[in-house]
C-alpha cells in the first residue's frame, strides 16, 4: 500500500482488522481499506510531522500527535465512512503541549490519555472533556514510548535517558525506576495482565522486565541494529522487532518463565534467551548514498548492502545494476568533461530517489541535440531540448487538459512554422513527426512526450515548506477527480508548460575574443560577443575565420578592415599565406580544415572543438562572475 509521501511513523490495525491508520511525516494521517488495500481518505489537520498514534479499541477511538504539539481524537467509523461527497470529518484536539510529542498512549476505554515530548516530562488528558488533569515529571530526556493498563491507572514511560518509570496515576507520582539499559530506550511494550514489561532501544538489547522483580531482568535478544519498535503477539508466546535496518524480526518466548542468568565464577551473567529469530521479513536495502553525474540525466546510488545502480532520471528508471562498487571511483570513471546546468534536486530521506523539481530551476536545463544523440543511439531529432520540460510533460502525459492542448499546439506550430513543443525545436529543416518515443502514432500530428514515465510513477506537488499538496500517480491524471485536484493544484509555471505549451527561455552568454597572447596589451581589440551557451568551439573558430582572418586576408597591404586598434588577423602572427593550396582568398575552408588552421584558448589552456560554451566557463575560466575571454591562435605551417 503506497500513499504517503514520507516515512511513516505508526500505524494501528483497527476495526477487527479491516482497516488500518497510518501517521506520517508528510503531515498527514491516512484511513486505509487493510483487506482491499487502499487509501480511504486522508486527514491534513496536523501542520507538522505526525509521530504516534494511540488506539482505545473498545470505542474505535484513534488519538494523533506529532511536532505540532498538538493531540487530534478520531471516531474510526465516522472516518472509514468518509466518501469523495461526504468528506467533513470534525475532531476533538487537546492542546497544552509546549514541544514536540514523541509518544502517546490510550487505555482500550478510551478514558485516559498520556502523552510523552521532549518536555521530558507527560500530560494527562480525560478525553471525554478534553480537559488537561496532570503532568507527572521525572524523566531527564525525551520520552520515547509510553503504556497505560487497562483501567488507566497505571502507566510505563520509556525514556532517551536510559529508564522505565511506573506511574500511579491516581498518586500523581511515579512509584518504580528500572534502570536495566545502558543507553535511551526508545520502545515499551506490556502484556495484557501489566506485570511483564519488553523494551528496547540504542543499546541493541531486548529486555523483559517484571514489574514484581526489577532488579533480574532477562535478556530475550540482541539486534544487530538500534531497535526502533516493539510488539508483542497477544499470548505472549513471541515478540515482533524492528530496528533502523529493514528486517522485522519475530523472537520466540518459549521457556521464558524459566530461564536463569548463567553463572559464571559466582557472577550472574546475562546470555540471551534466543540466539536467532523465528522469522525474518526481509526489507530491501535503502539508498543511502548517491551521486549526480555531470550530464544532470543520470545518477549513481549505493545501498546499504554496498550495491551500485545507475538510474536514468528522465525515463524513471533504473538502468543497470551495478554490484559493489566504489561510489566515488565509479562517478569519475562515468563523469563527462561537459556542464549542465541543476535542473533537479535529490532526496533519498525515505531510502528511495526522489527528484524535485523547482520553479526557479526547474527550466534551466537546455540540451544539445548532439549530446542528447550521445545518449539515444543515434535516434534523437532535435538539436536542442529542455530537460524540465520534457520531465514535466512526461509526468503528466496522461492529463487530459495537458494531453488536448499539447496536441493542438503541437499542430499549430508545426503547421505554421514547424516548432513543435516539449522544449524541441524543428528549426534548420529537422523533420519532426508525429511518432512518440515508443514508436507507436495514435495521430497523424499527435503530440507525445519523447520519454515516457512508468505508469506507477509517484507525482507529488507541495508547498514551498515541503507540505504535500496533492499526491497521484502518473496513470491516474486522467481520473475524474485527479483532473480537478490537477486544476487545483498545478503551480501557475507548470501550467504554462504543460497545458500552455510555454517553451523555456534559452539562455545565452556573453564572452570576448582576443588574439592568442594580448590579453594583458591595452592595444589589442576585444570583440565582445553574445550567443547561446550551446554553441560549441568550432563554431566560434568559424565566426573567427570569417569575421577576422578572412577580412584581413582579403585587405589590401597596409589596409586593415577592422579598427584600427585591431592586432587580429594571420599577419600578426607573420603568416601571409592563403589558407588553401590554391591561394583563393575566397575559398571557405571546411570545419576539419578550420580546426587544423586556428586553435582556442581559455588562458593557457588549449580547447577541444567539441566543448560549448557553459562548460568552458565552468570548468577553465577562474571568475564566474565575469564574461569568458577565449583567445584565437593561427597555427604555423
Amino acid at each position: 500500500m503506497e500513499h504517503h509521501t514520507d516515512w511513516v511513523n505508526d500505524i494501528v490495525l483497527c476495526c477487527g482488522g479491516r482497516n488500518l491508520i497510518s501517521a506520517s511525516s508528510d503531515t498527514t494521517v491516512k484511513v486505509w481499506n487493510a483487506q482491499k488495500g487502499f487509501c480511504m481518505s486522508t486527514l491534513r489537520t496536523h501542520k507538522d510531522y505526525v509521530k504516534t498514534l494511540a488506539y482505545a479499541k473498545e470505542k474505535e477511538h484513534v488519538a494523533s500527535a506529532g511536532f505540532d504539539r498538538a493531540i487530534f481524537l478520531w471516531d474510526v467509523n465516522t472516518l472509514t465512512a468518509l466518501t469523495a461527497s461526504n468528506n467533513t470529518v470534525t475532531t476533538s484536539s487537546l492542546t497544552g503541549n509546549k514541544d514536540s510529542i514523541y509518544s502517546v498512549a490510550m487505555n482500550p476505554a478510551g478514558t485516559v490519555i498520556v502523552s510523552g515530548s521532549t518536555e521530558n516530562l507527560l500530560r494527562v488528558w480525560d478525553p471525554r472533556s478534553c480537559q488537561k488533569l496532570m503532568k507527572l515529571k521525572g524523566h531527564t530526556e525525551n520520552v520515547r514510548s509510553i503504556v497505560l493498563n487497562r483501567d488507566g491507572t497505571q502507566c510505563l514511560s520509556a525514556s532517551s535517558d536510559g529508564t522505565i518509570r511506573l506511574w500511579s496515576l491516581g498518586q500523581q507520582q511515579c512509584v518504580q525506576t528500572f534502570r536495566n539499559h545502558t543507553e535511551g530506550v526508545w520502545t515499551i511494550q506490556a502484556n495484557e495482565a501489566f506485570t511483564n514489561v519488553y523494551s528496547a532501544g540504542r543499546d541493541r538489547k531486548v529486555l523483559r522486565t517484571s514489574l514484581k522483580d526489577p532488579d533480574s531482568p532477562i535478556l530475550i535478544c540482541e539486534e544487530a541494529a538500534p531497535v526502533l519498535r516493539l510488539e508483542l503477539v497477544p499470548d505472549e508466546s513471541s515478540l515482533w522487532v524492528s530496528t533502523t535496518n529493514s528486517d522485522i524480526r519475530n523472537w520466540s518466548l518459549r521457556g521464558i518463565d524459566s530461564w536463569k542468568p548463567v553463572d559464571v565464577d559466582g557472577a550472574p551473567v546475562a546470555v540471551p534467551l534466543v540466539s536467532t529469530p523465528d522469522l525474518v521479513i526481509p526489507g530491501a536495502p535503502s539508498i543511502k548514498q548517491y551521486r549526480v553525474l555531470n550530464d544532470k540525466r543520470f545518477i549513481l546510488t549505493k545501498d546499504t548492502d554496498g550495491n551500485g545502480a545507475l538510474w536514468d532520471v528522465l525515463t524513471g528508471r533504473k538502468v543497470d545494476n551495478l554490484g559493489q562498487i566504489d561510489l566515488e571511483e565509479e562517478a569519475k570513471r562515468r563523469n563527462k568533461l561537459m556542464f549542465v546546468p541543476n535542473w533537479f534536486t535529490v532526496d533519498v530521506t525515505t531510502a528511495m530517489l526522489s527528484i524535485h523539481l523547482d520553479e526557479h530551476d526547474a527550466l534551466a536545463s537546455w540540451i544539445s541535440g548532439r549530446d542528447m544523440d550521445a545518449i539515444e543511439g543515434g535516434n534523437f531529432r532535435w538539436p536542442t531540448v529542455n530537460y524540465g520540460k520534457m520531465m514535466l510533460e512526461s509526468l503528466l502525459e496522461f492529463w487530459p487538459s495537458a494531453s488536448c492542448n499539447q496536441t493542438t499546439q503541437y499542430e499549430q506550430n508545426v503547421l505554421e512554422n514547424g516548432t513543435g513543443s516539449n522544449g524541441t525545436s524543428a528549426a534548420g529543416g529537422l523533420a519532426v513527426n508525429g511518432v512518440s518515443g515508443d514508436g507507436n502514432s495514435n495521430h497523424s500530428l499527435s503530440r507525445r512526450p519523447y520519454f515516457h514515465i512508468p505508469e506507477h510513477t509517484p507525482v507529488i506537488f507541495s508547498e514551498v515548506n515541503g507540505r504535500t499538496l496533492f499526491r497521484m500517480h502518473a496513470r491516474d491524471a486522467g481520473g475524474e477527480i485527479e483532473n480537478i485536484l490537477l486544476k487545483e493544484n498545478v503551480p501557475q509555471w507548470v501550467h504554462d508548460v504543460v497545458v500552455d505549451g510555454k517553451e523555456a527561455p534559452f539562455n545565452k552568454m556573453t564572452f570576448c575574443l582576443v588574439q592568442f597572447g594580448l590579453v594583458q596589451s591595452r592595444e589589442a581589440r576585444r570583440e565582445r560577443l553574445s550567443a547561446s551557451e550551446l554553441i560549441q568551439i568550432r563554431k566560434v573558430v568559424e565566426h573567427v575565420y570569417d569575421r577576422i582572418i578572412r577580412p584581413a586576408m582579403q585587405a589590401p597591404a597596409g589596409d586593415n578592415p577592422r579598427s584600427s586598434n585591431s592586432s587580429s588577423g594571420p599577419s600578426s602572427q607573420g603568416d601571409k599565406r592563403s589558407p588553401t593550396p590554391q591561394n583563393n582568398s575566397d575559398y571557405q575552408p571546411t570545419v576539419e580544415e578550420l580546426e587544423e588552421m586556428i586553435d582556442m584558448y581559455c588562458g593557457e589552456q588549449k580547447l577541444d572543438p567539441g566543448l560549448d560554451l557553459r562548460t568552458v566557463k565552468y570548468y577553465h575560466w577562474r571568475n564566474q562572475n565575469t564574461d569568458l575571454v577565449l583567445q584565437y591562435k593561427m597555427k604555423r605551417h
